[in-house]
């Protein structure tokens, strides 16, 4: 029963990101829409920040089954990310912003996305698809580009009109520039 607990306070505490940000996810808020009592996110939970981190951690678990394994191209590995990214934008927000606690499943969930996204650029090495060279500094560029062009888009930023500009086709322009 308490993992199942503990299940529907992150989800309701999700739902609550979703609508408002983090500023609409209360203790109290997330005890009511999980059907339990005001105390009992406090009895997994340690505080707002330790849920939001287990938030956090469920989201980039999300991020790293989508781009595992790697699909055939890498484009369209990079798509479905910024698609994830501008559908949940709160929680893309959320779980890239600056967190000021340490907490180990939102370590271990960090780990794994970034050990994911390392193997996609070296399937995308191996099949010709990148450039040679350090996947790990090929990973980040590619990484940051999708951030700031996600970042771009959530602000209203990127081109309108005849010359739309996406995130997507930003990483797509990238890619296609960086092939050998």
């Amino acid at each position: 029963m308490a993992s199942s607990t503990r299940d529907a306070l992150i989800e309701a505490a999700t739902d609550l990101l979703d609508e408002g940000g983090p500023a609409s996810v209360t203790m109290r808020e997330v005890g009511r829409r999980a059907g339990v009592s005001h105390n009992a996110p406090y009895k997994h939970f340690a505080d707002k920040e330790a849920l939001l981190a287990c938030v956090a951690a469920r989201e980039l678990d999300r991020y790293t089954a989508l781009i595992e394994p790697p699909t055939t191209n890498v484009a369209t590995t990079f798509t479905a990310y910024v698609e994830r990214a501008l559908r949940y934008p709160a929680r893309f927000r959320l779980v890239f912003g600056r967190w000021t606690i340490e907490d180990s499943e939102l370590g271990r969930a960090a780990d794994a996305a970034s050990v994911a996204l390392l193997n996609v650029v070296i399937d995308a090495q191996a099949t010709g698809q990148l450039p040679d060279g350090d996947p790990a500094a090929l990973a980040e560029l590619l990484r940051a580009t999708a951030h700031g062009a996600i970042d771009l888009e959530l602000g209203g930023h990127l081109a309108k009109g005849a010359s739309a500009t996406t995130p997507a086709s930003l990483l797509d322009r990238l890619v296609t520039l960086l092939a050998p």
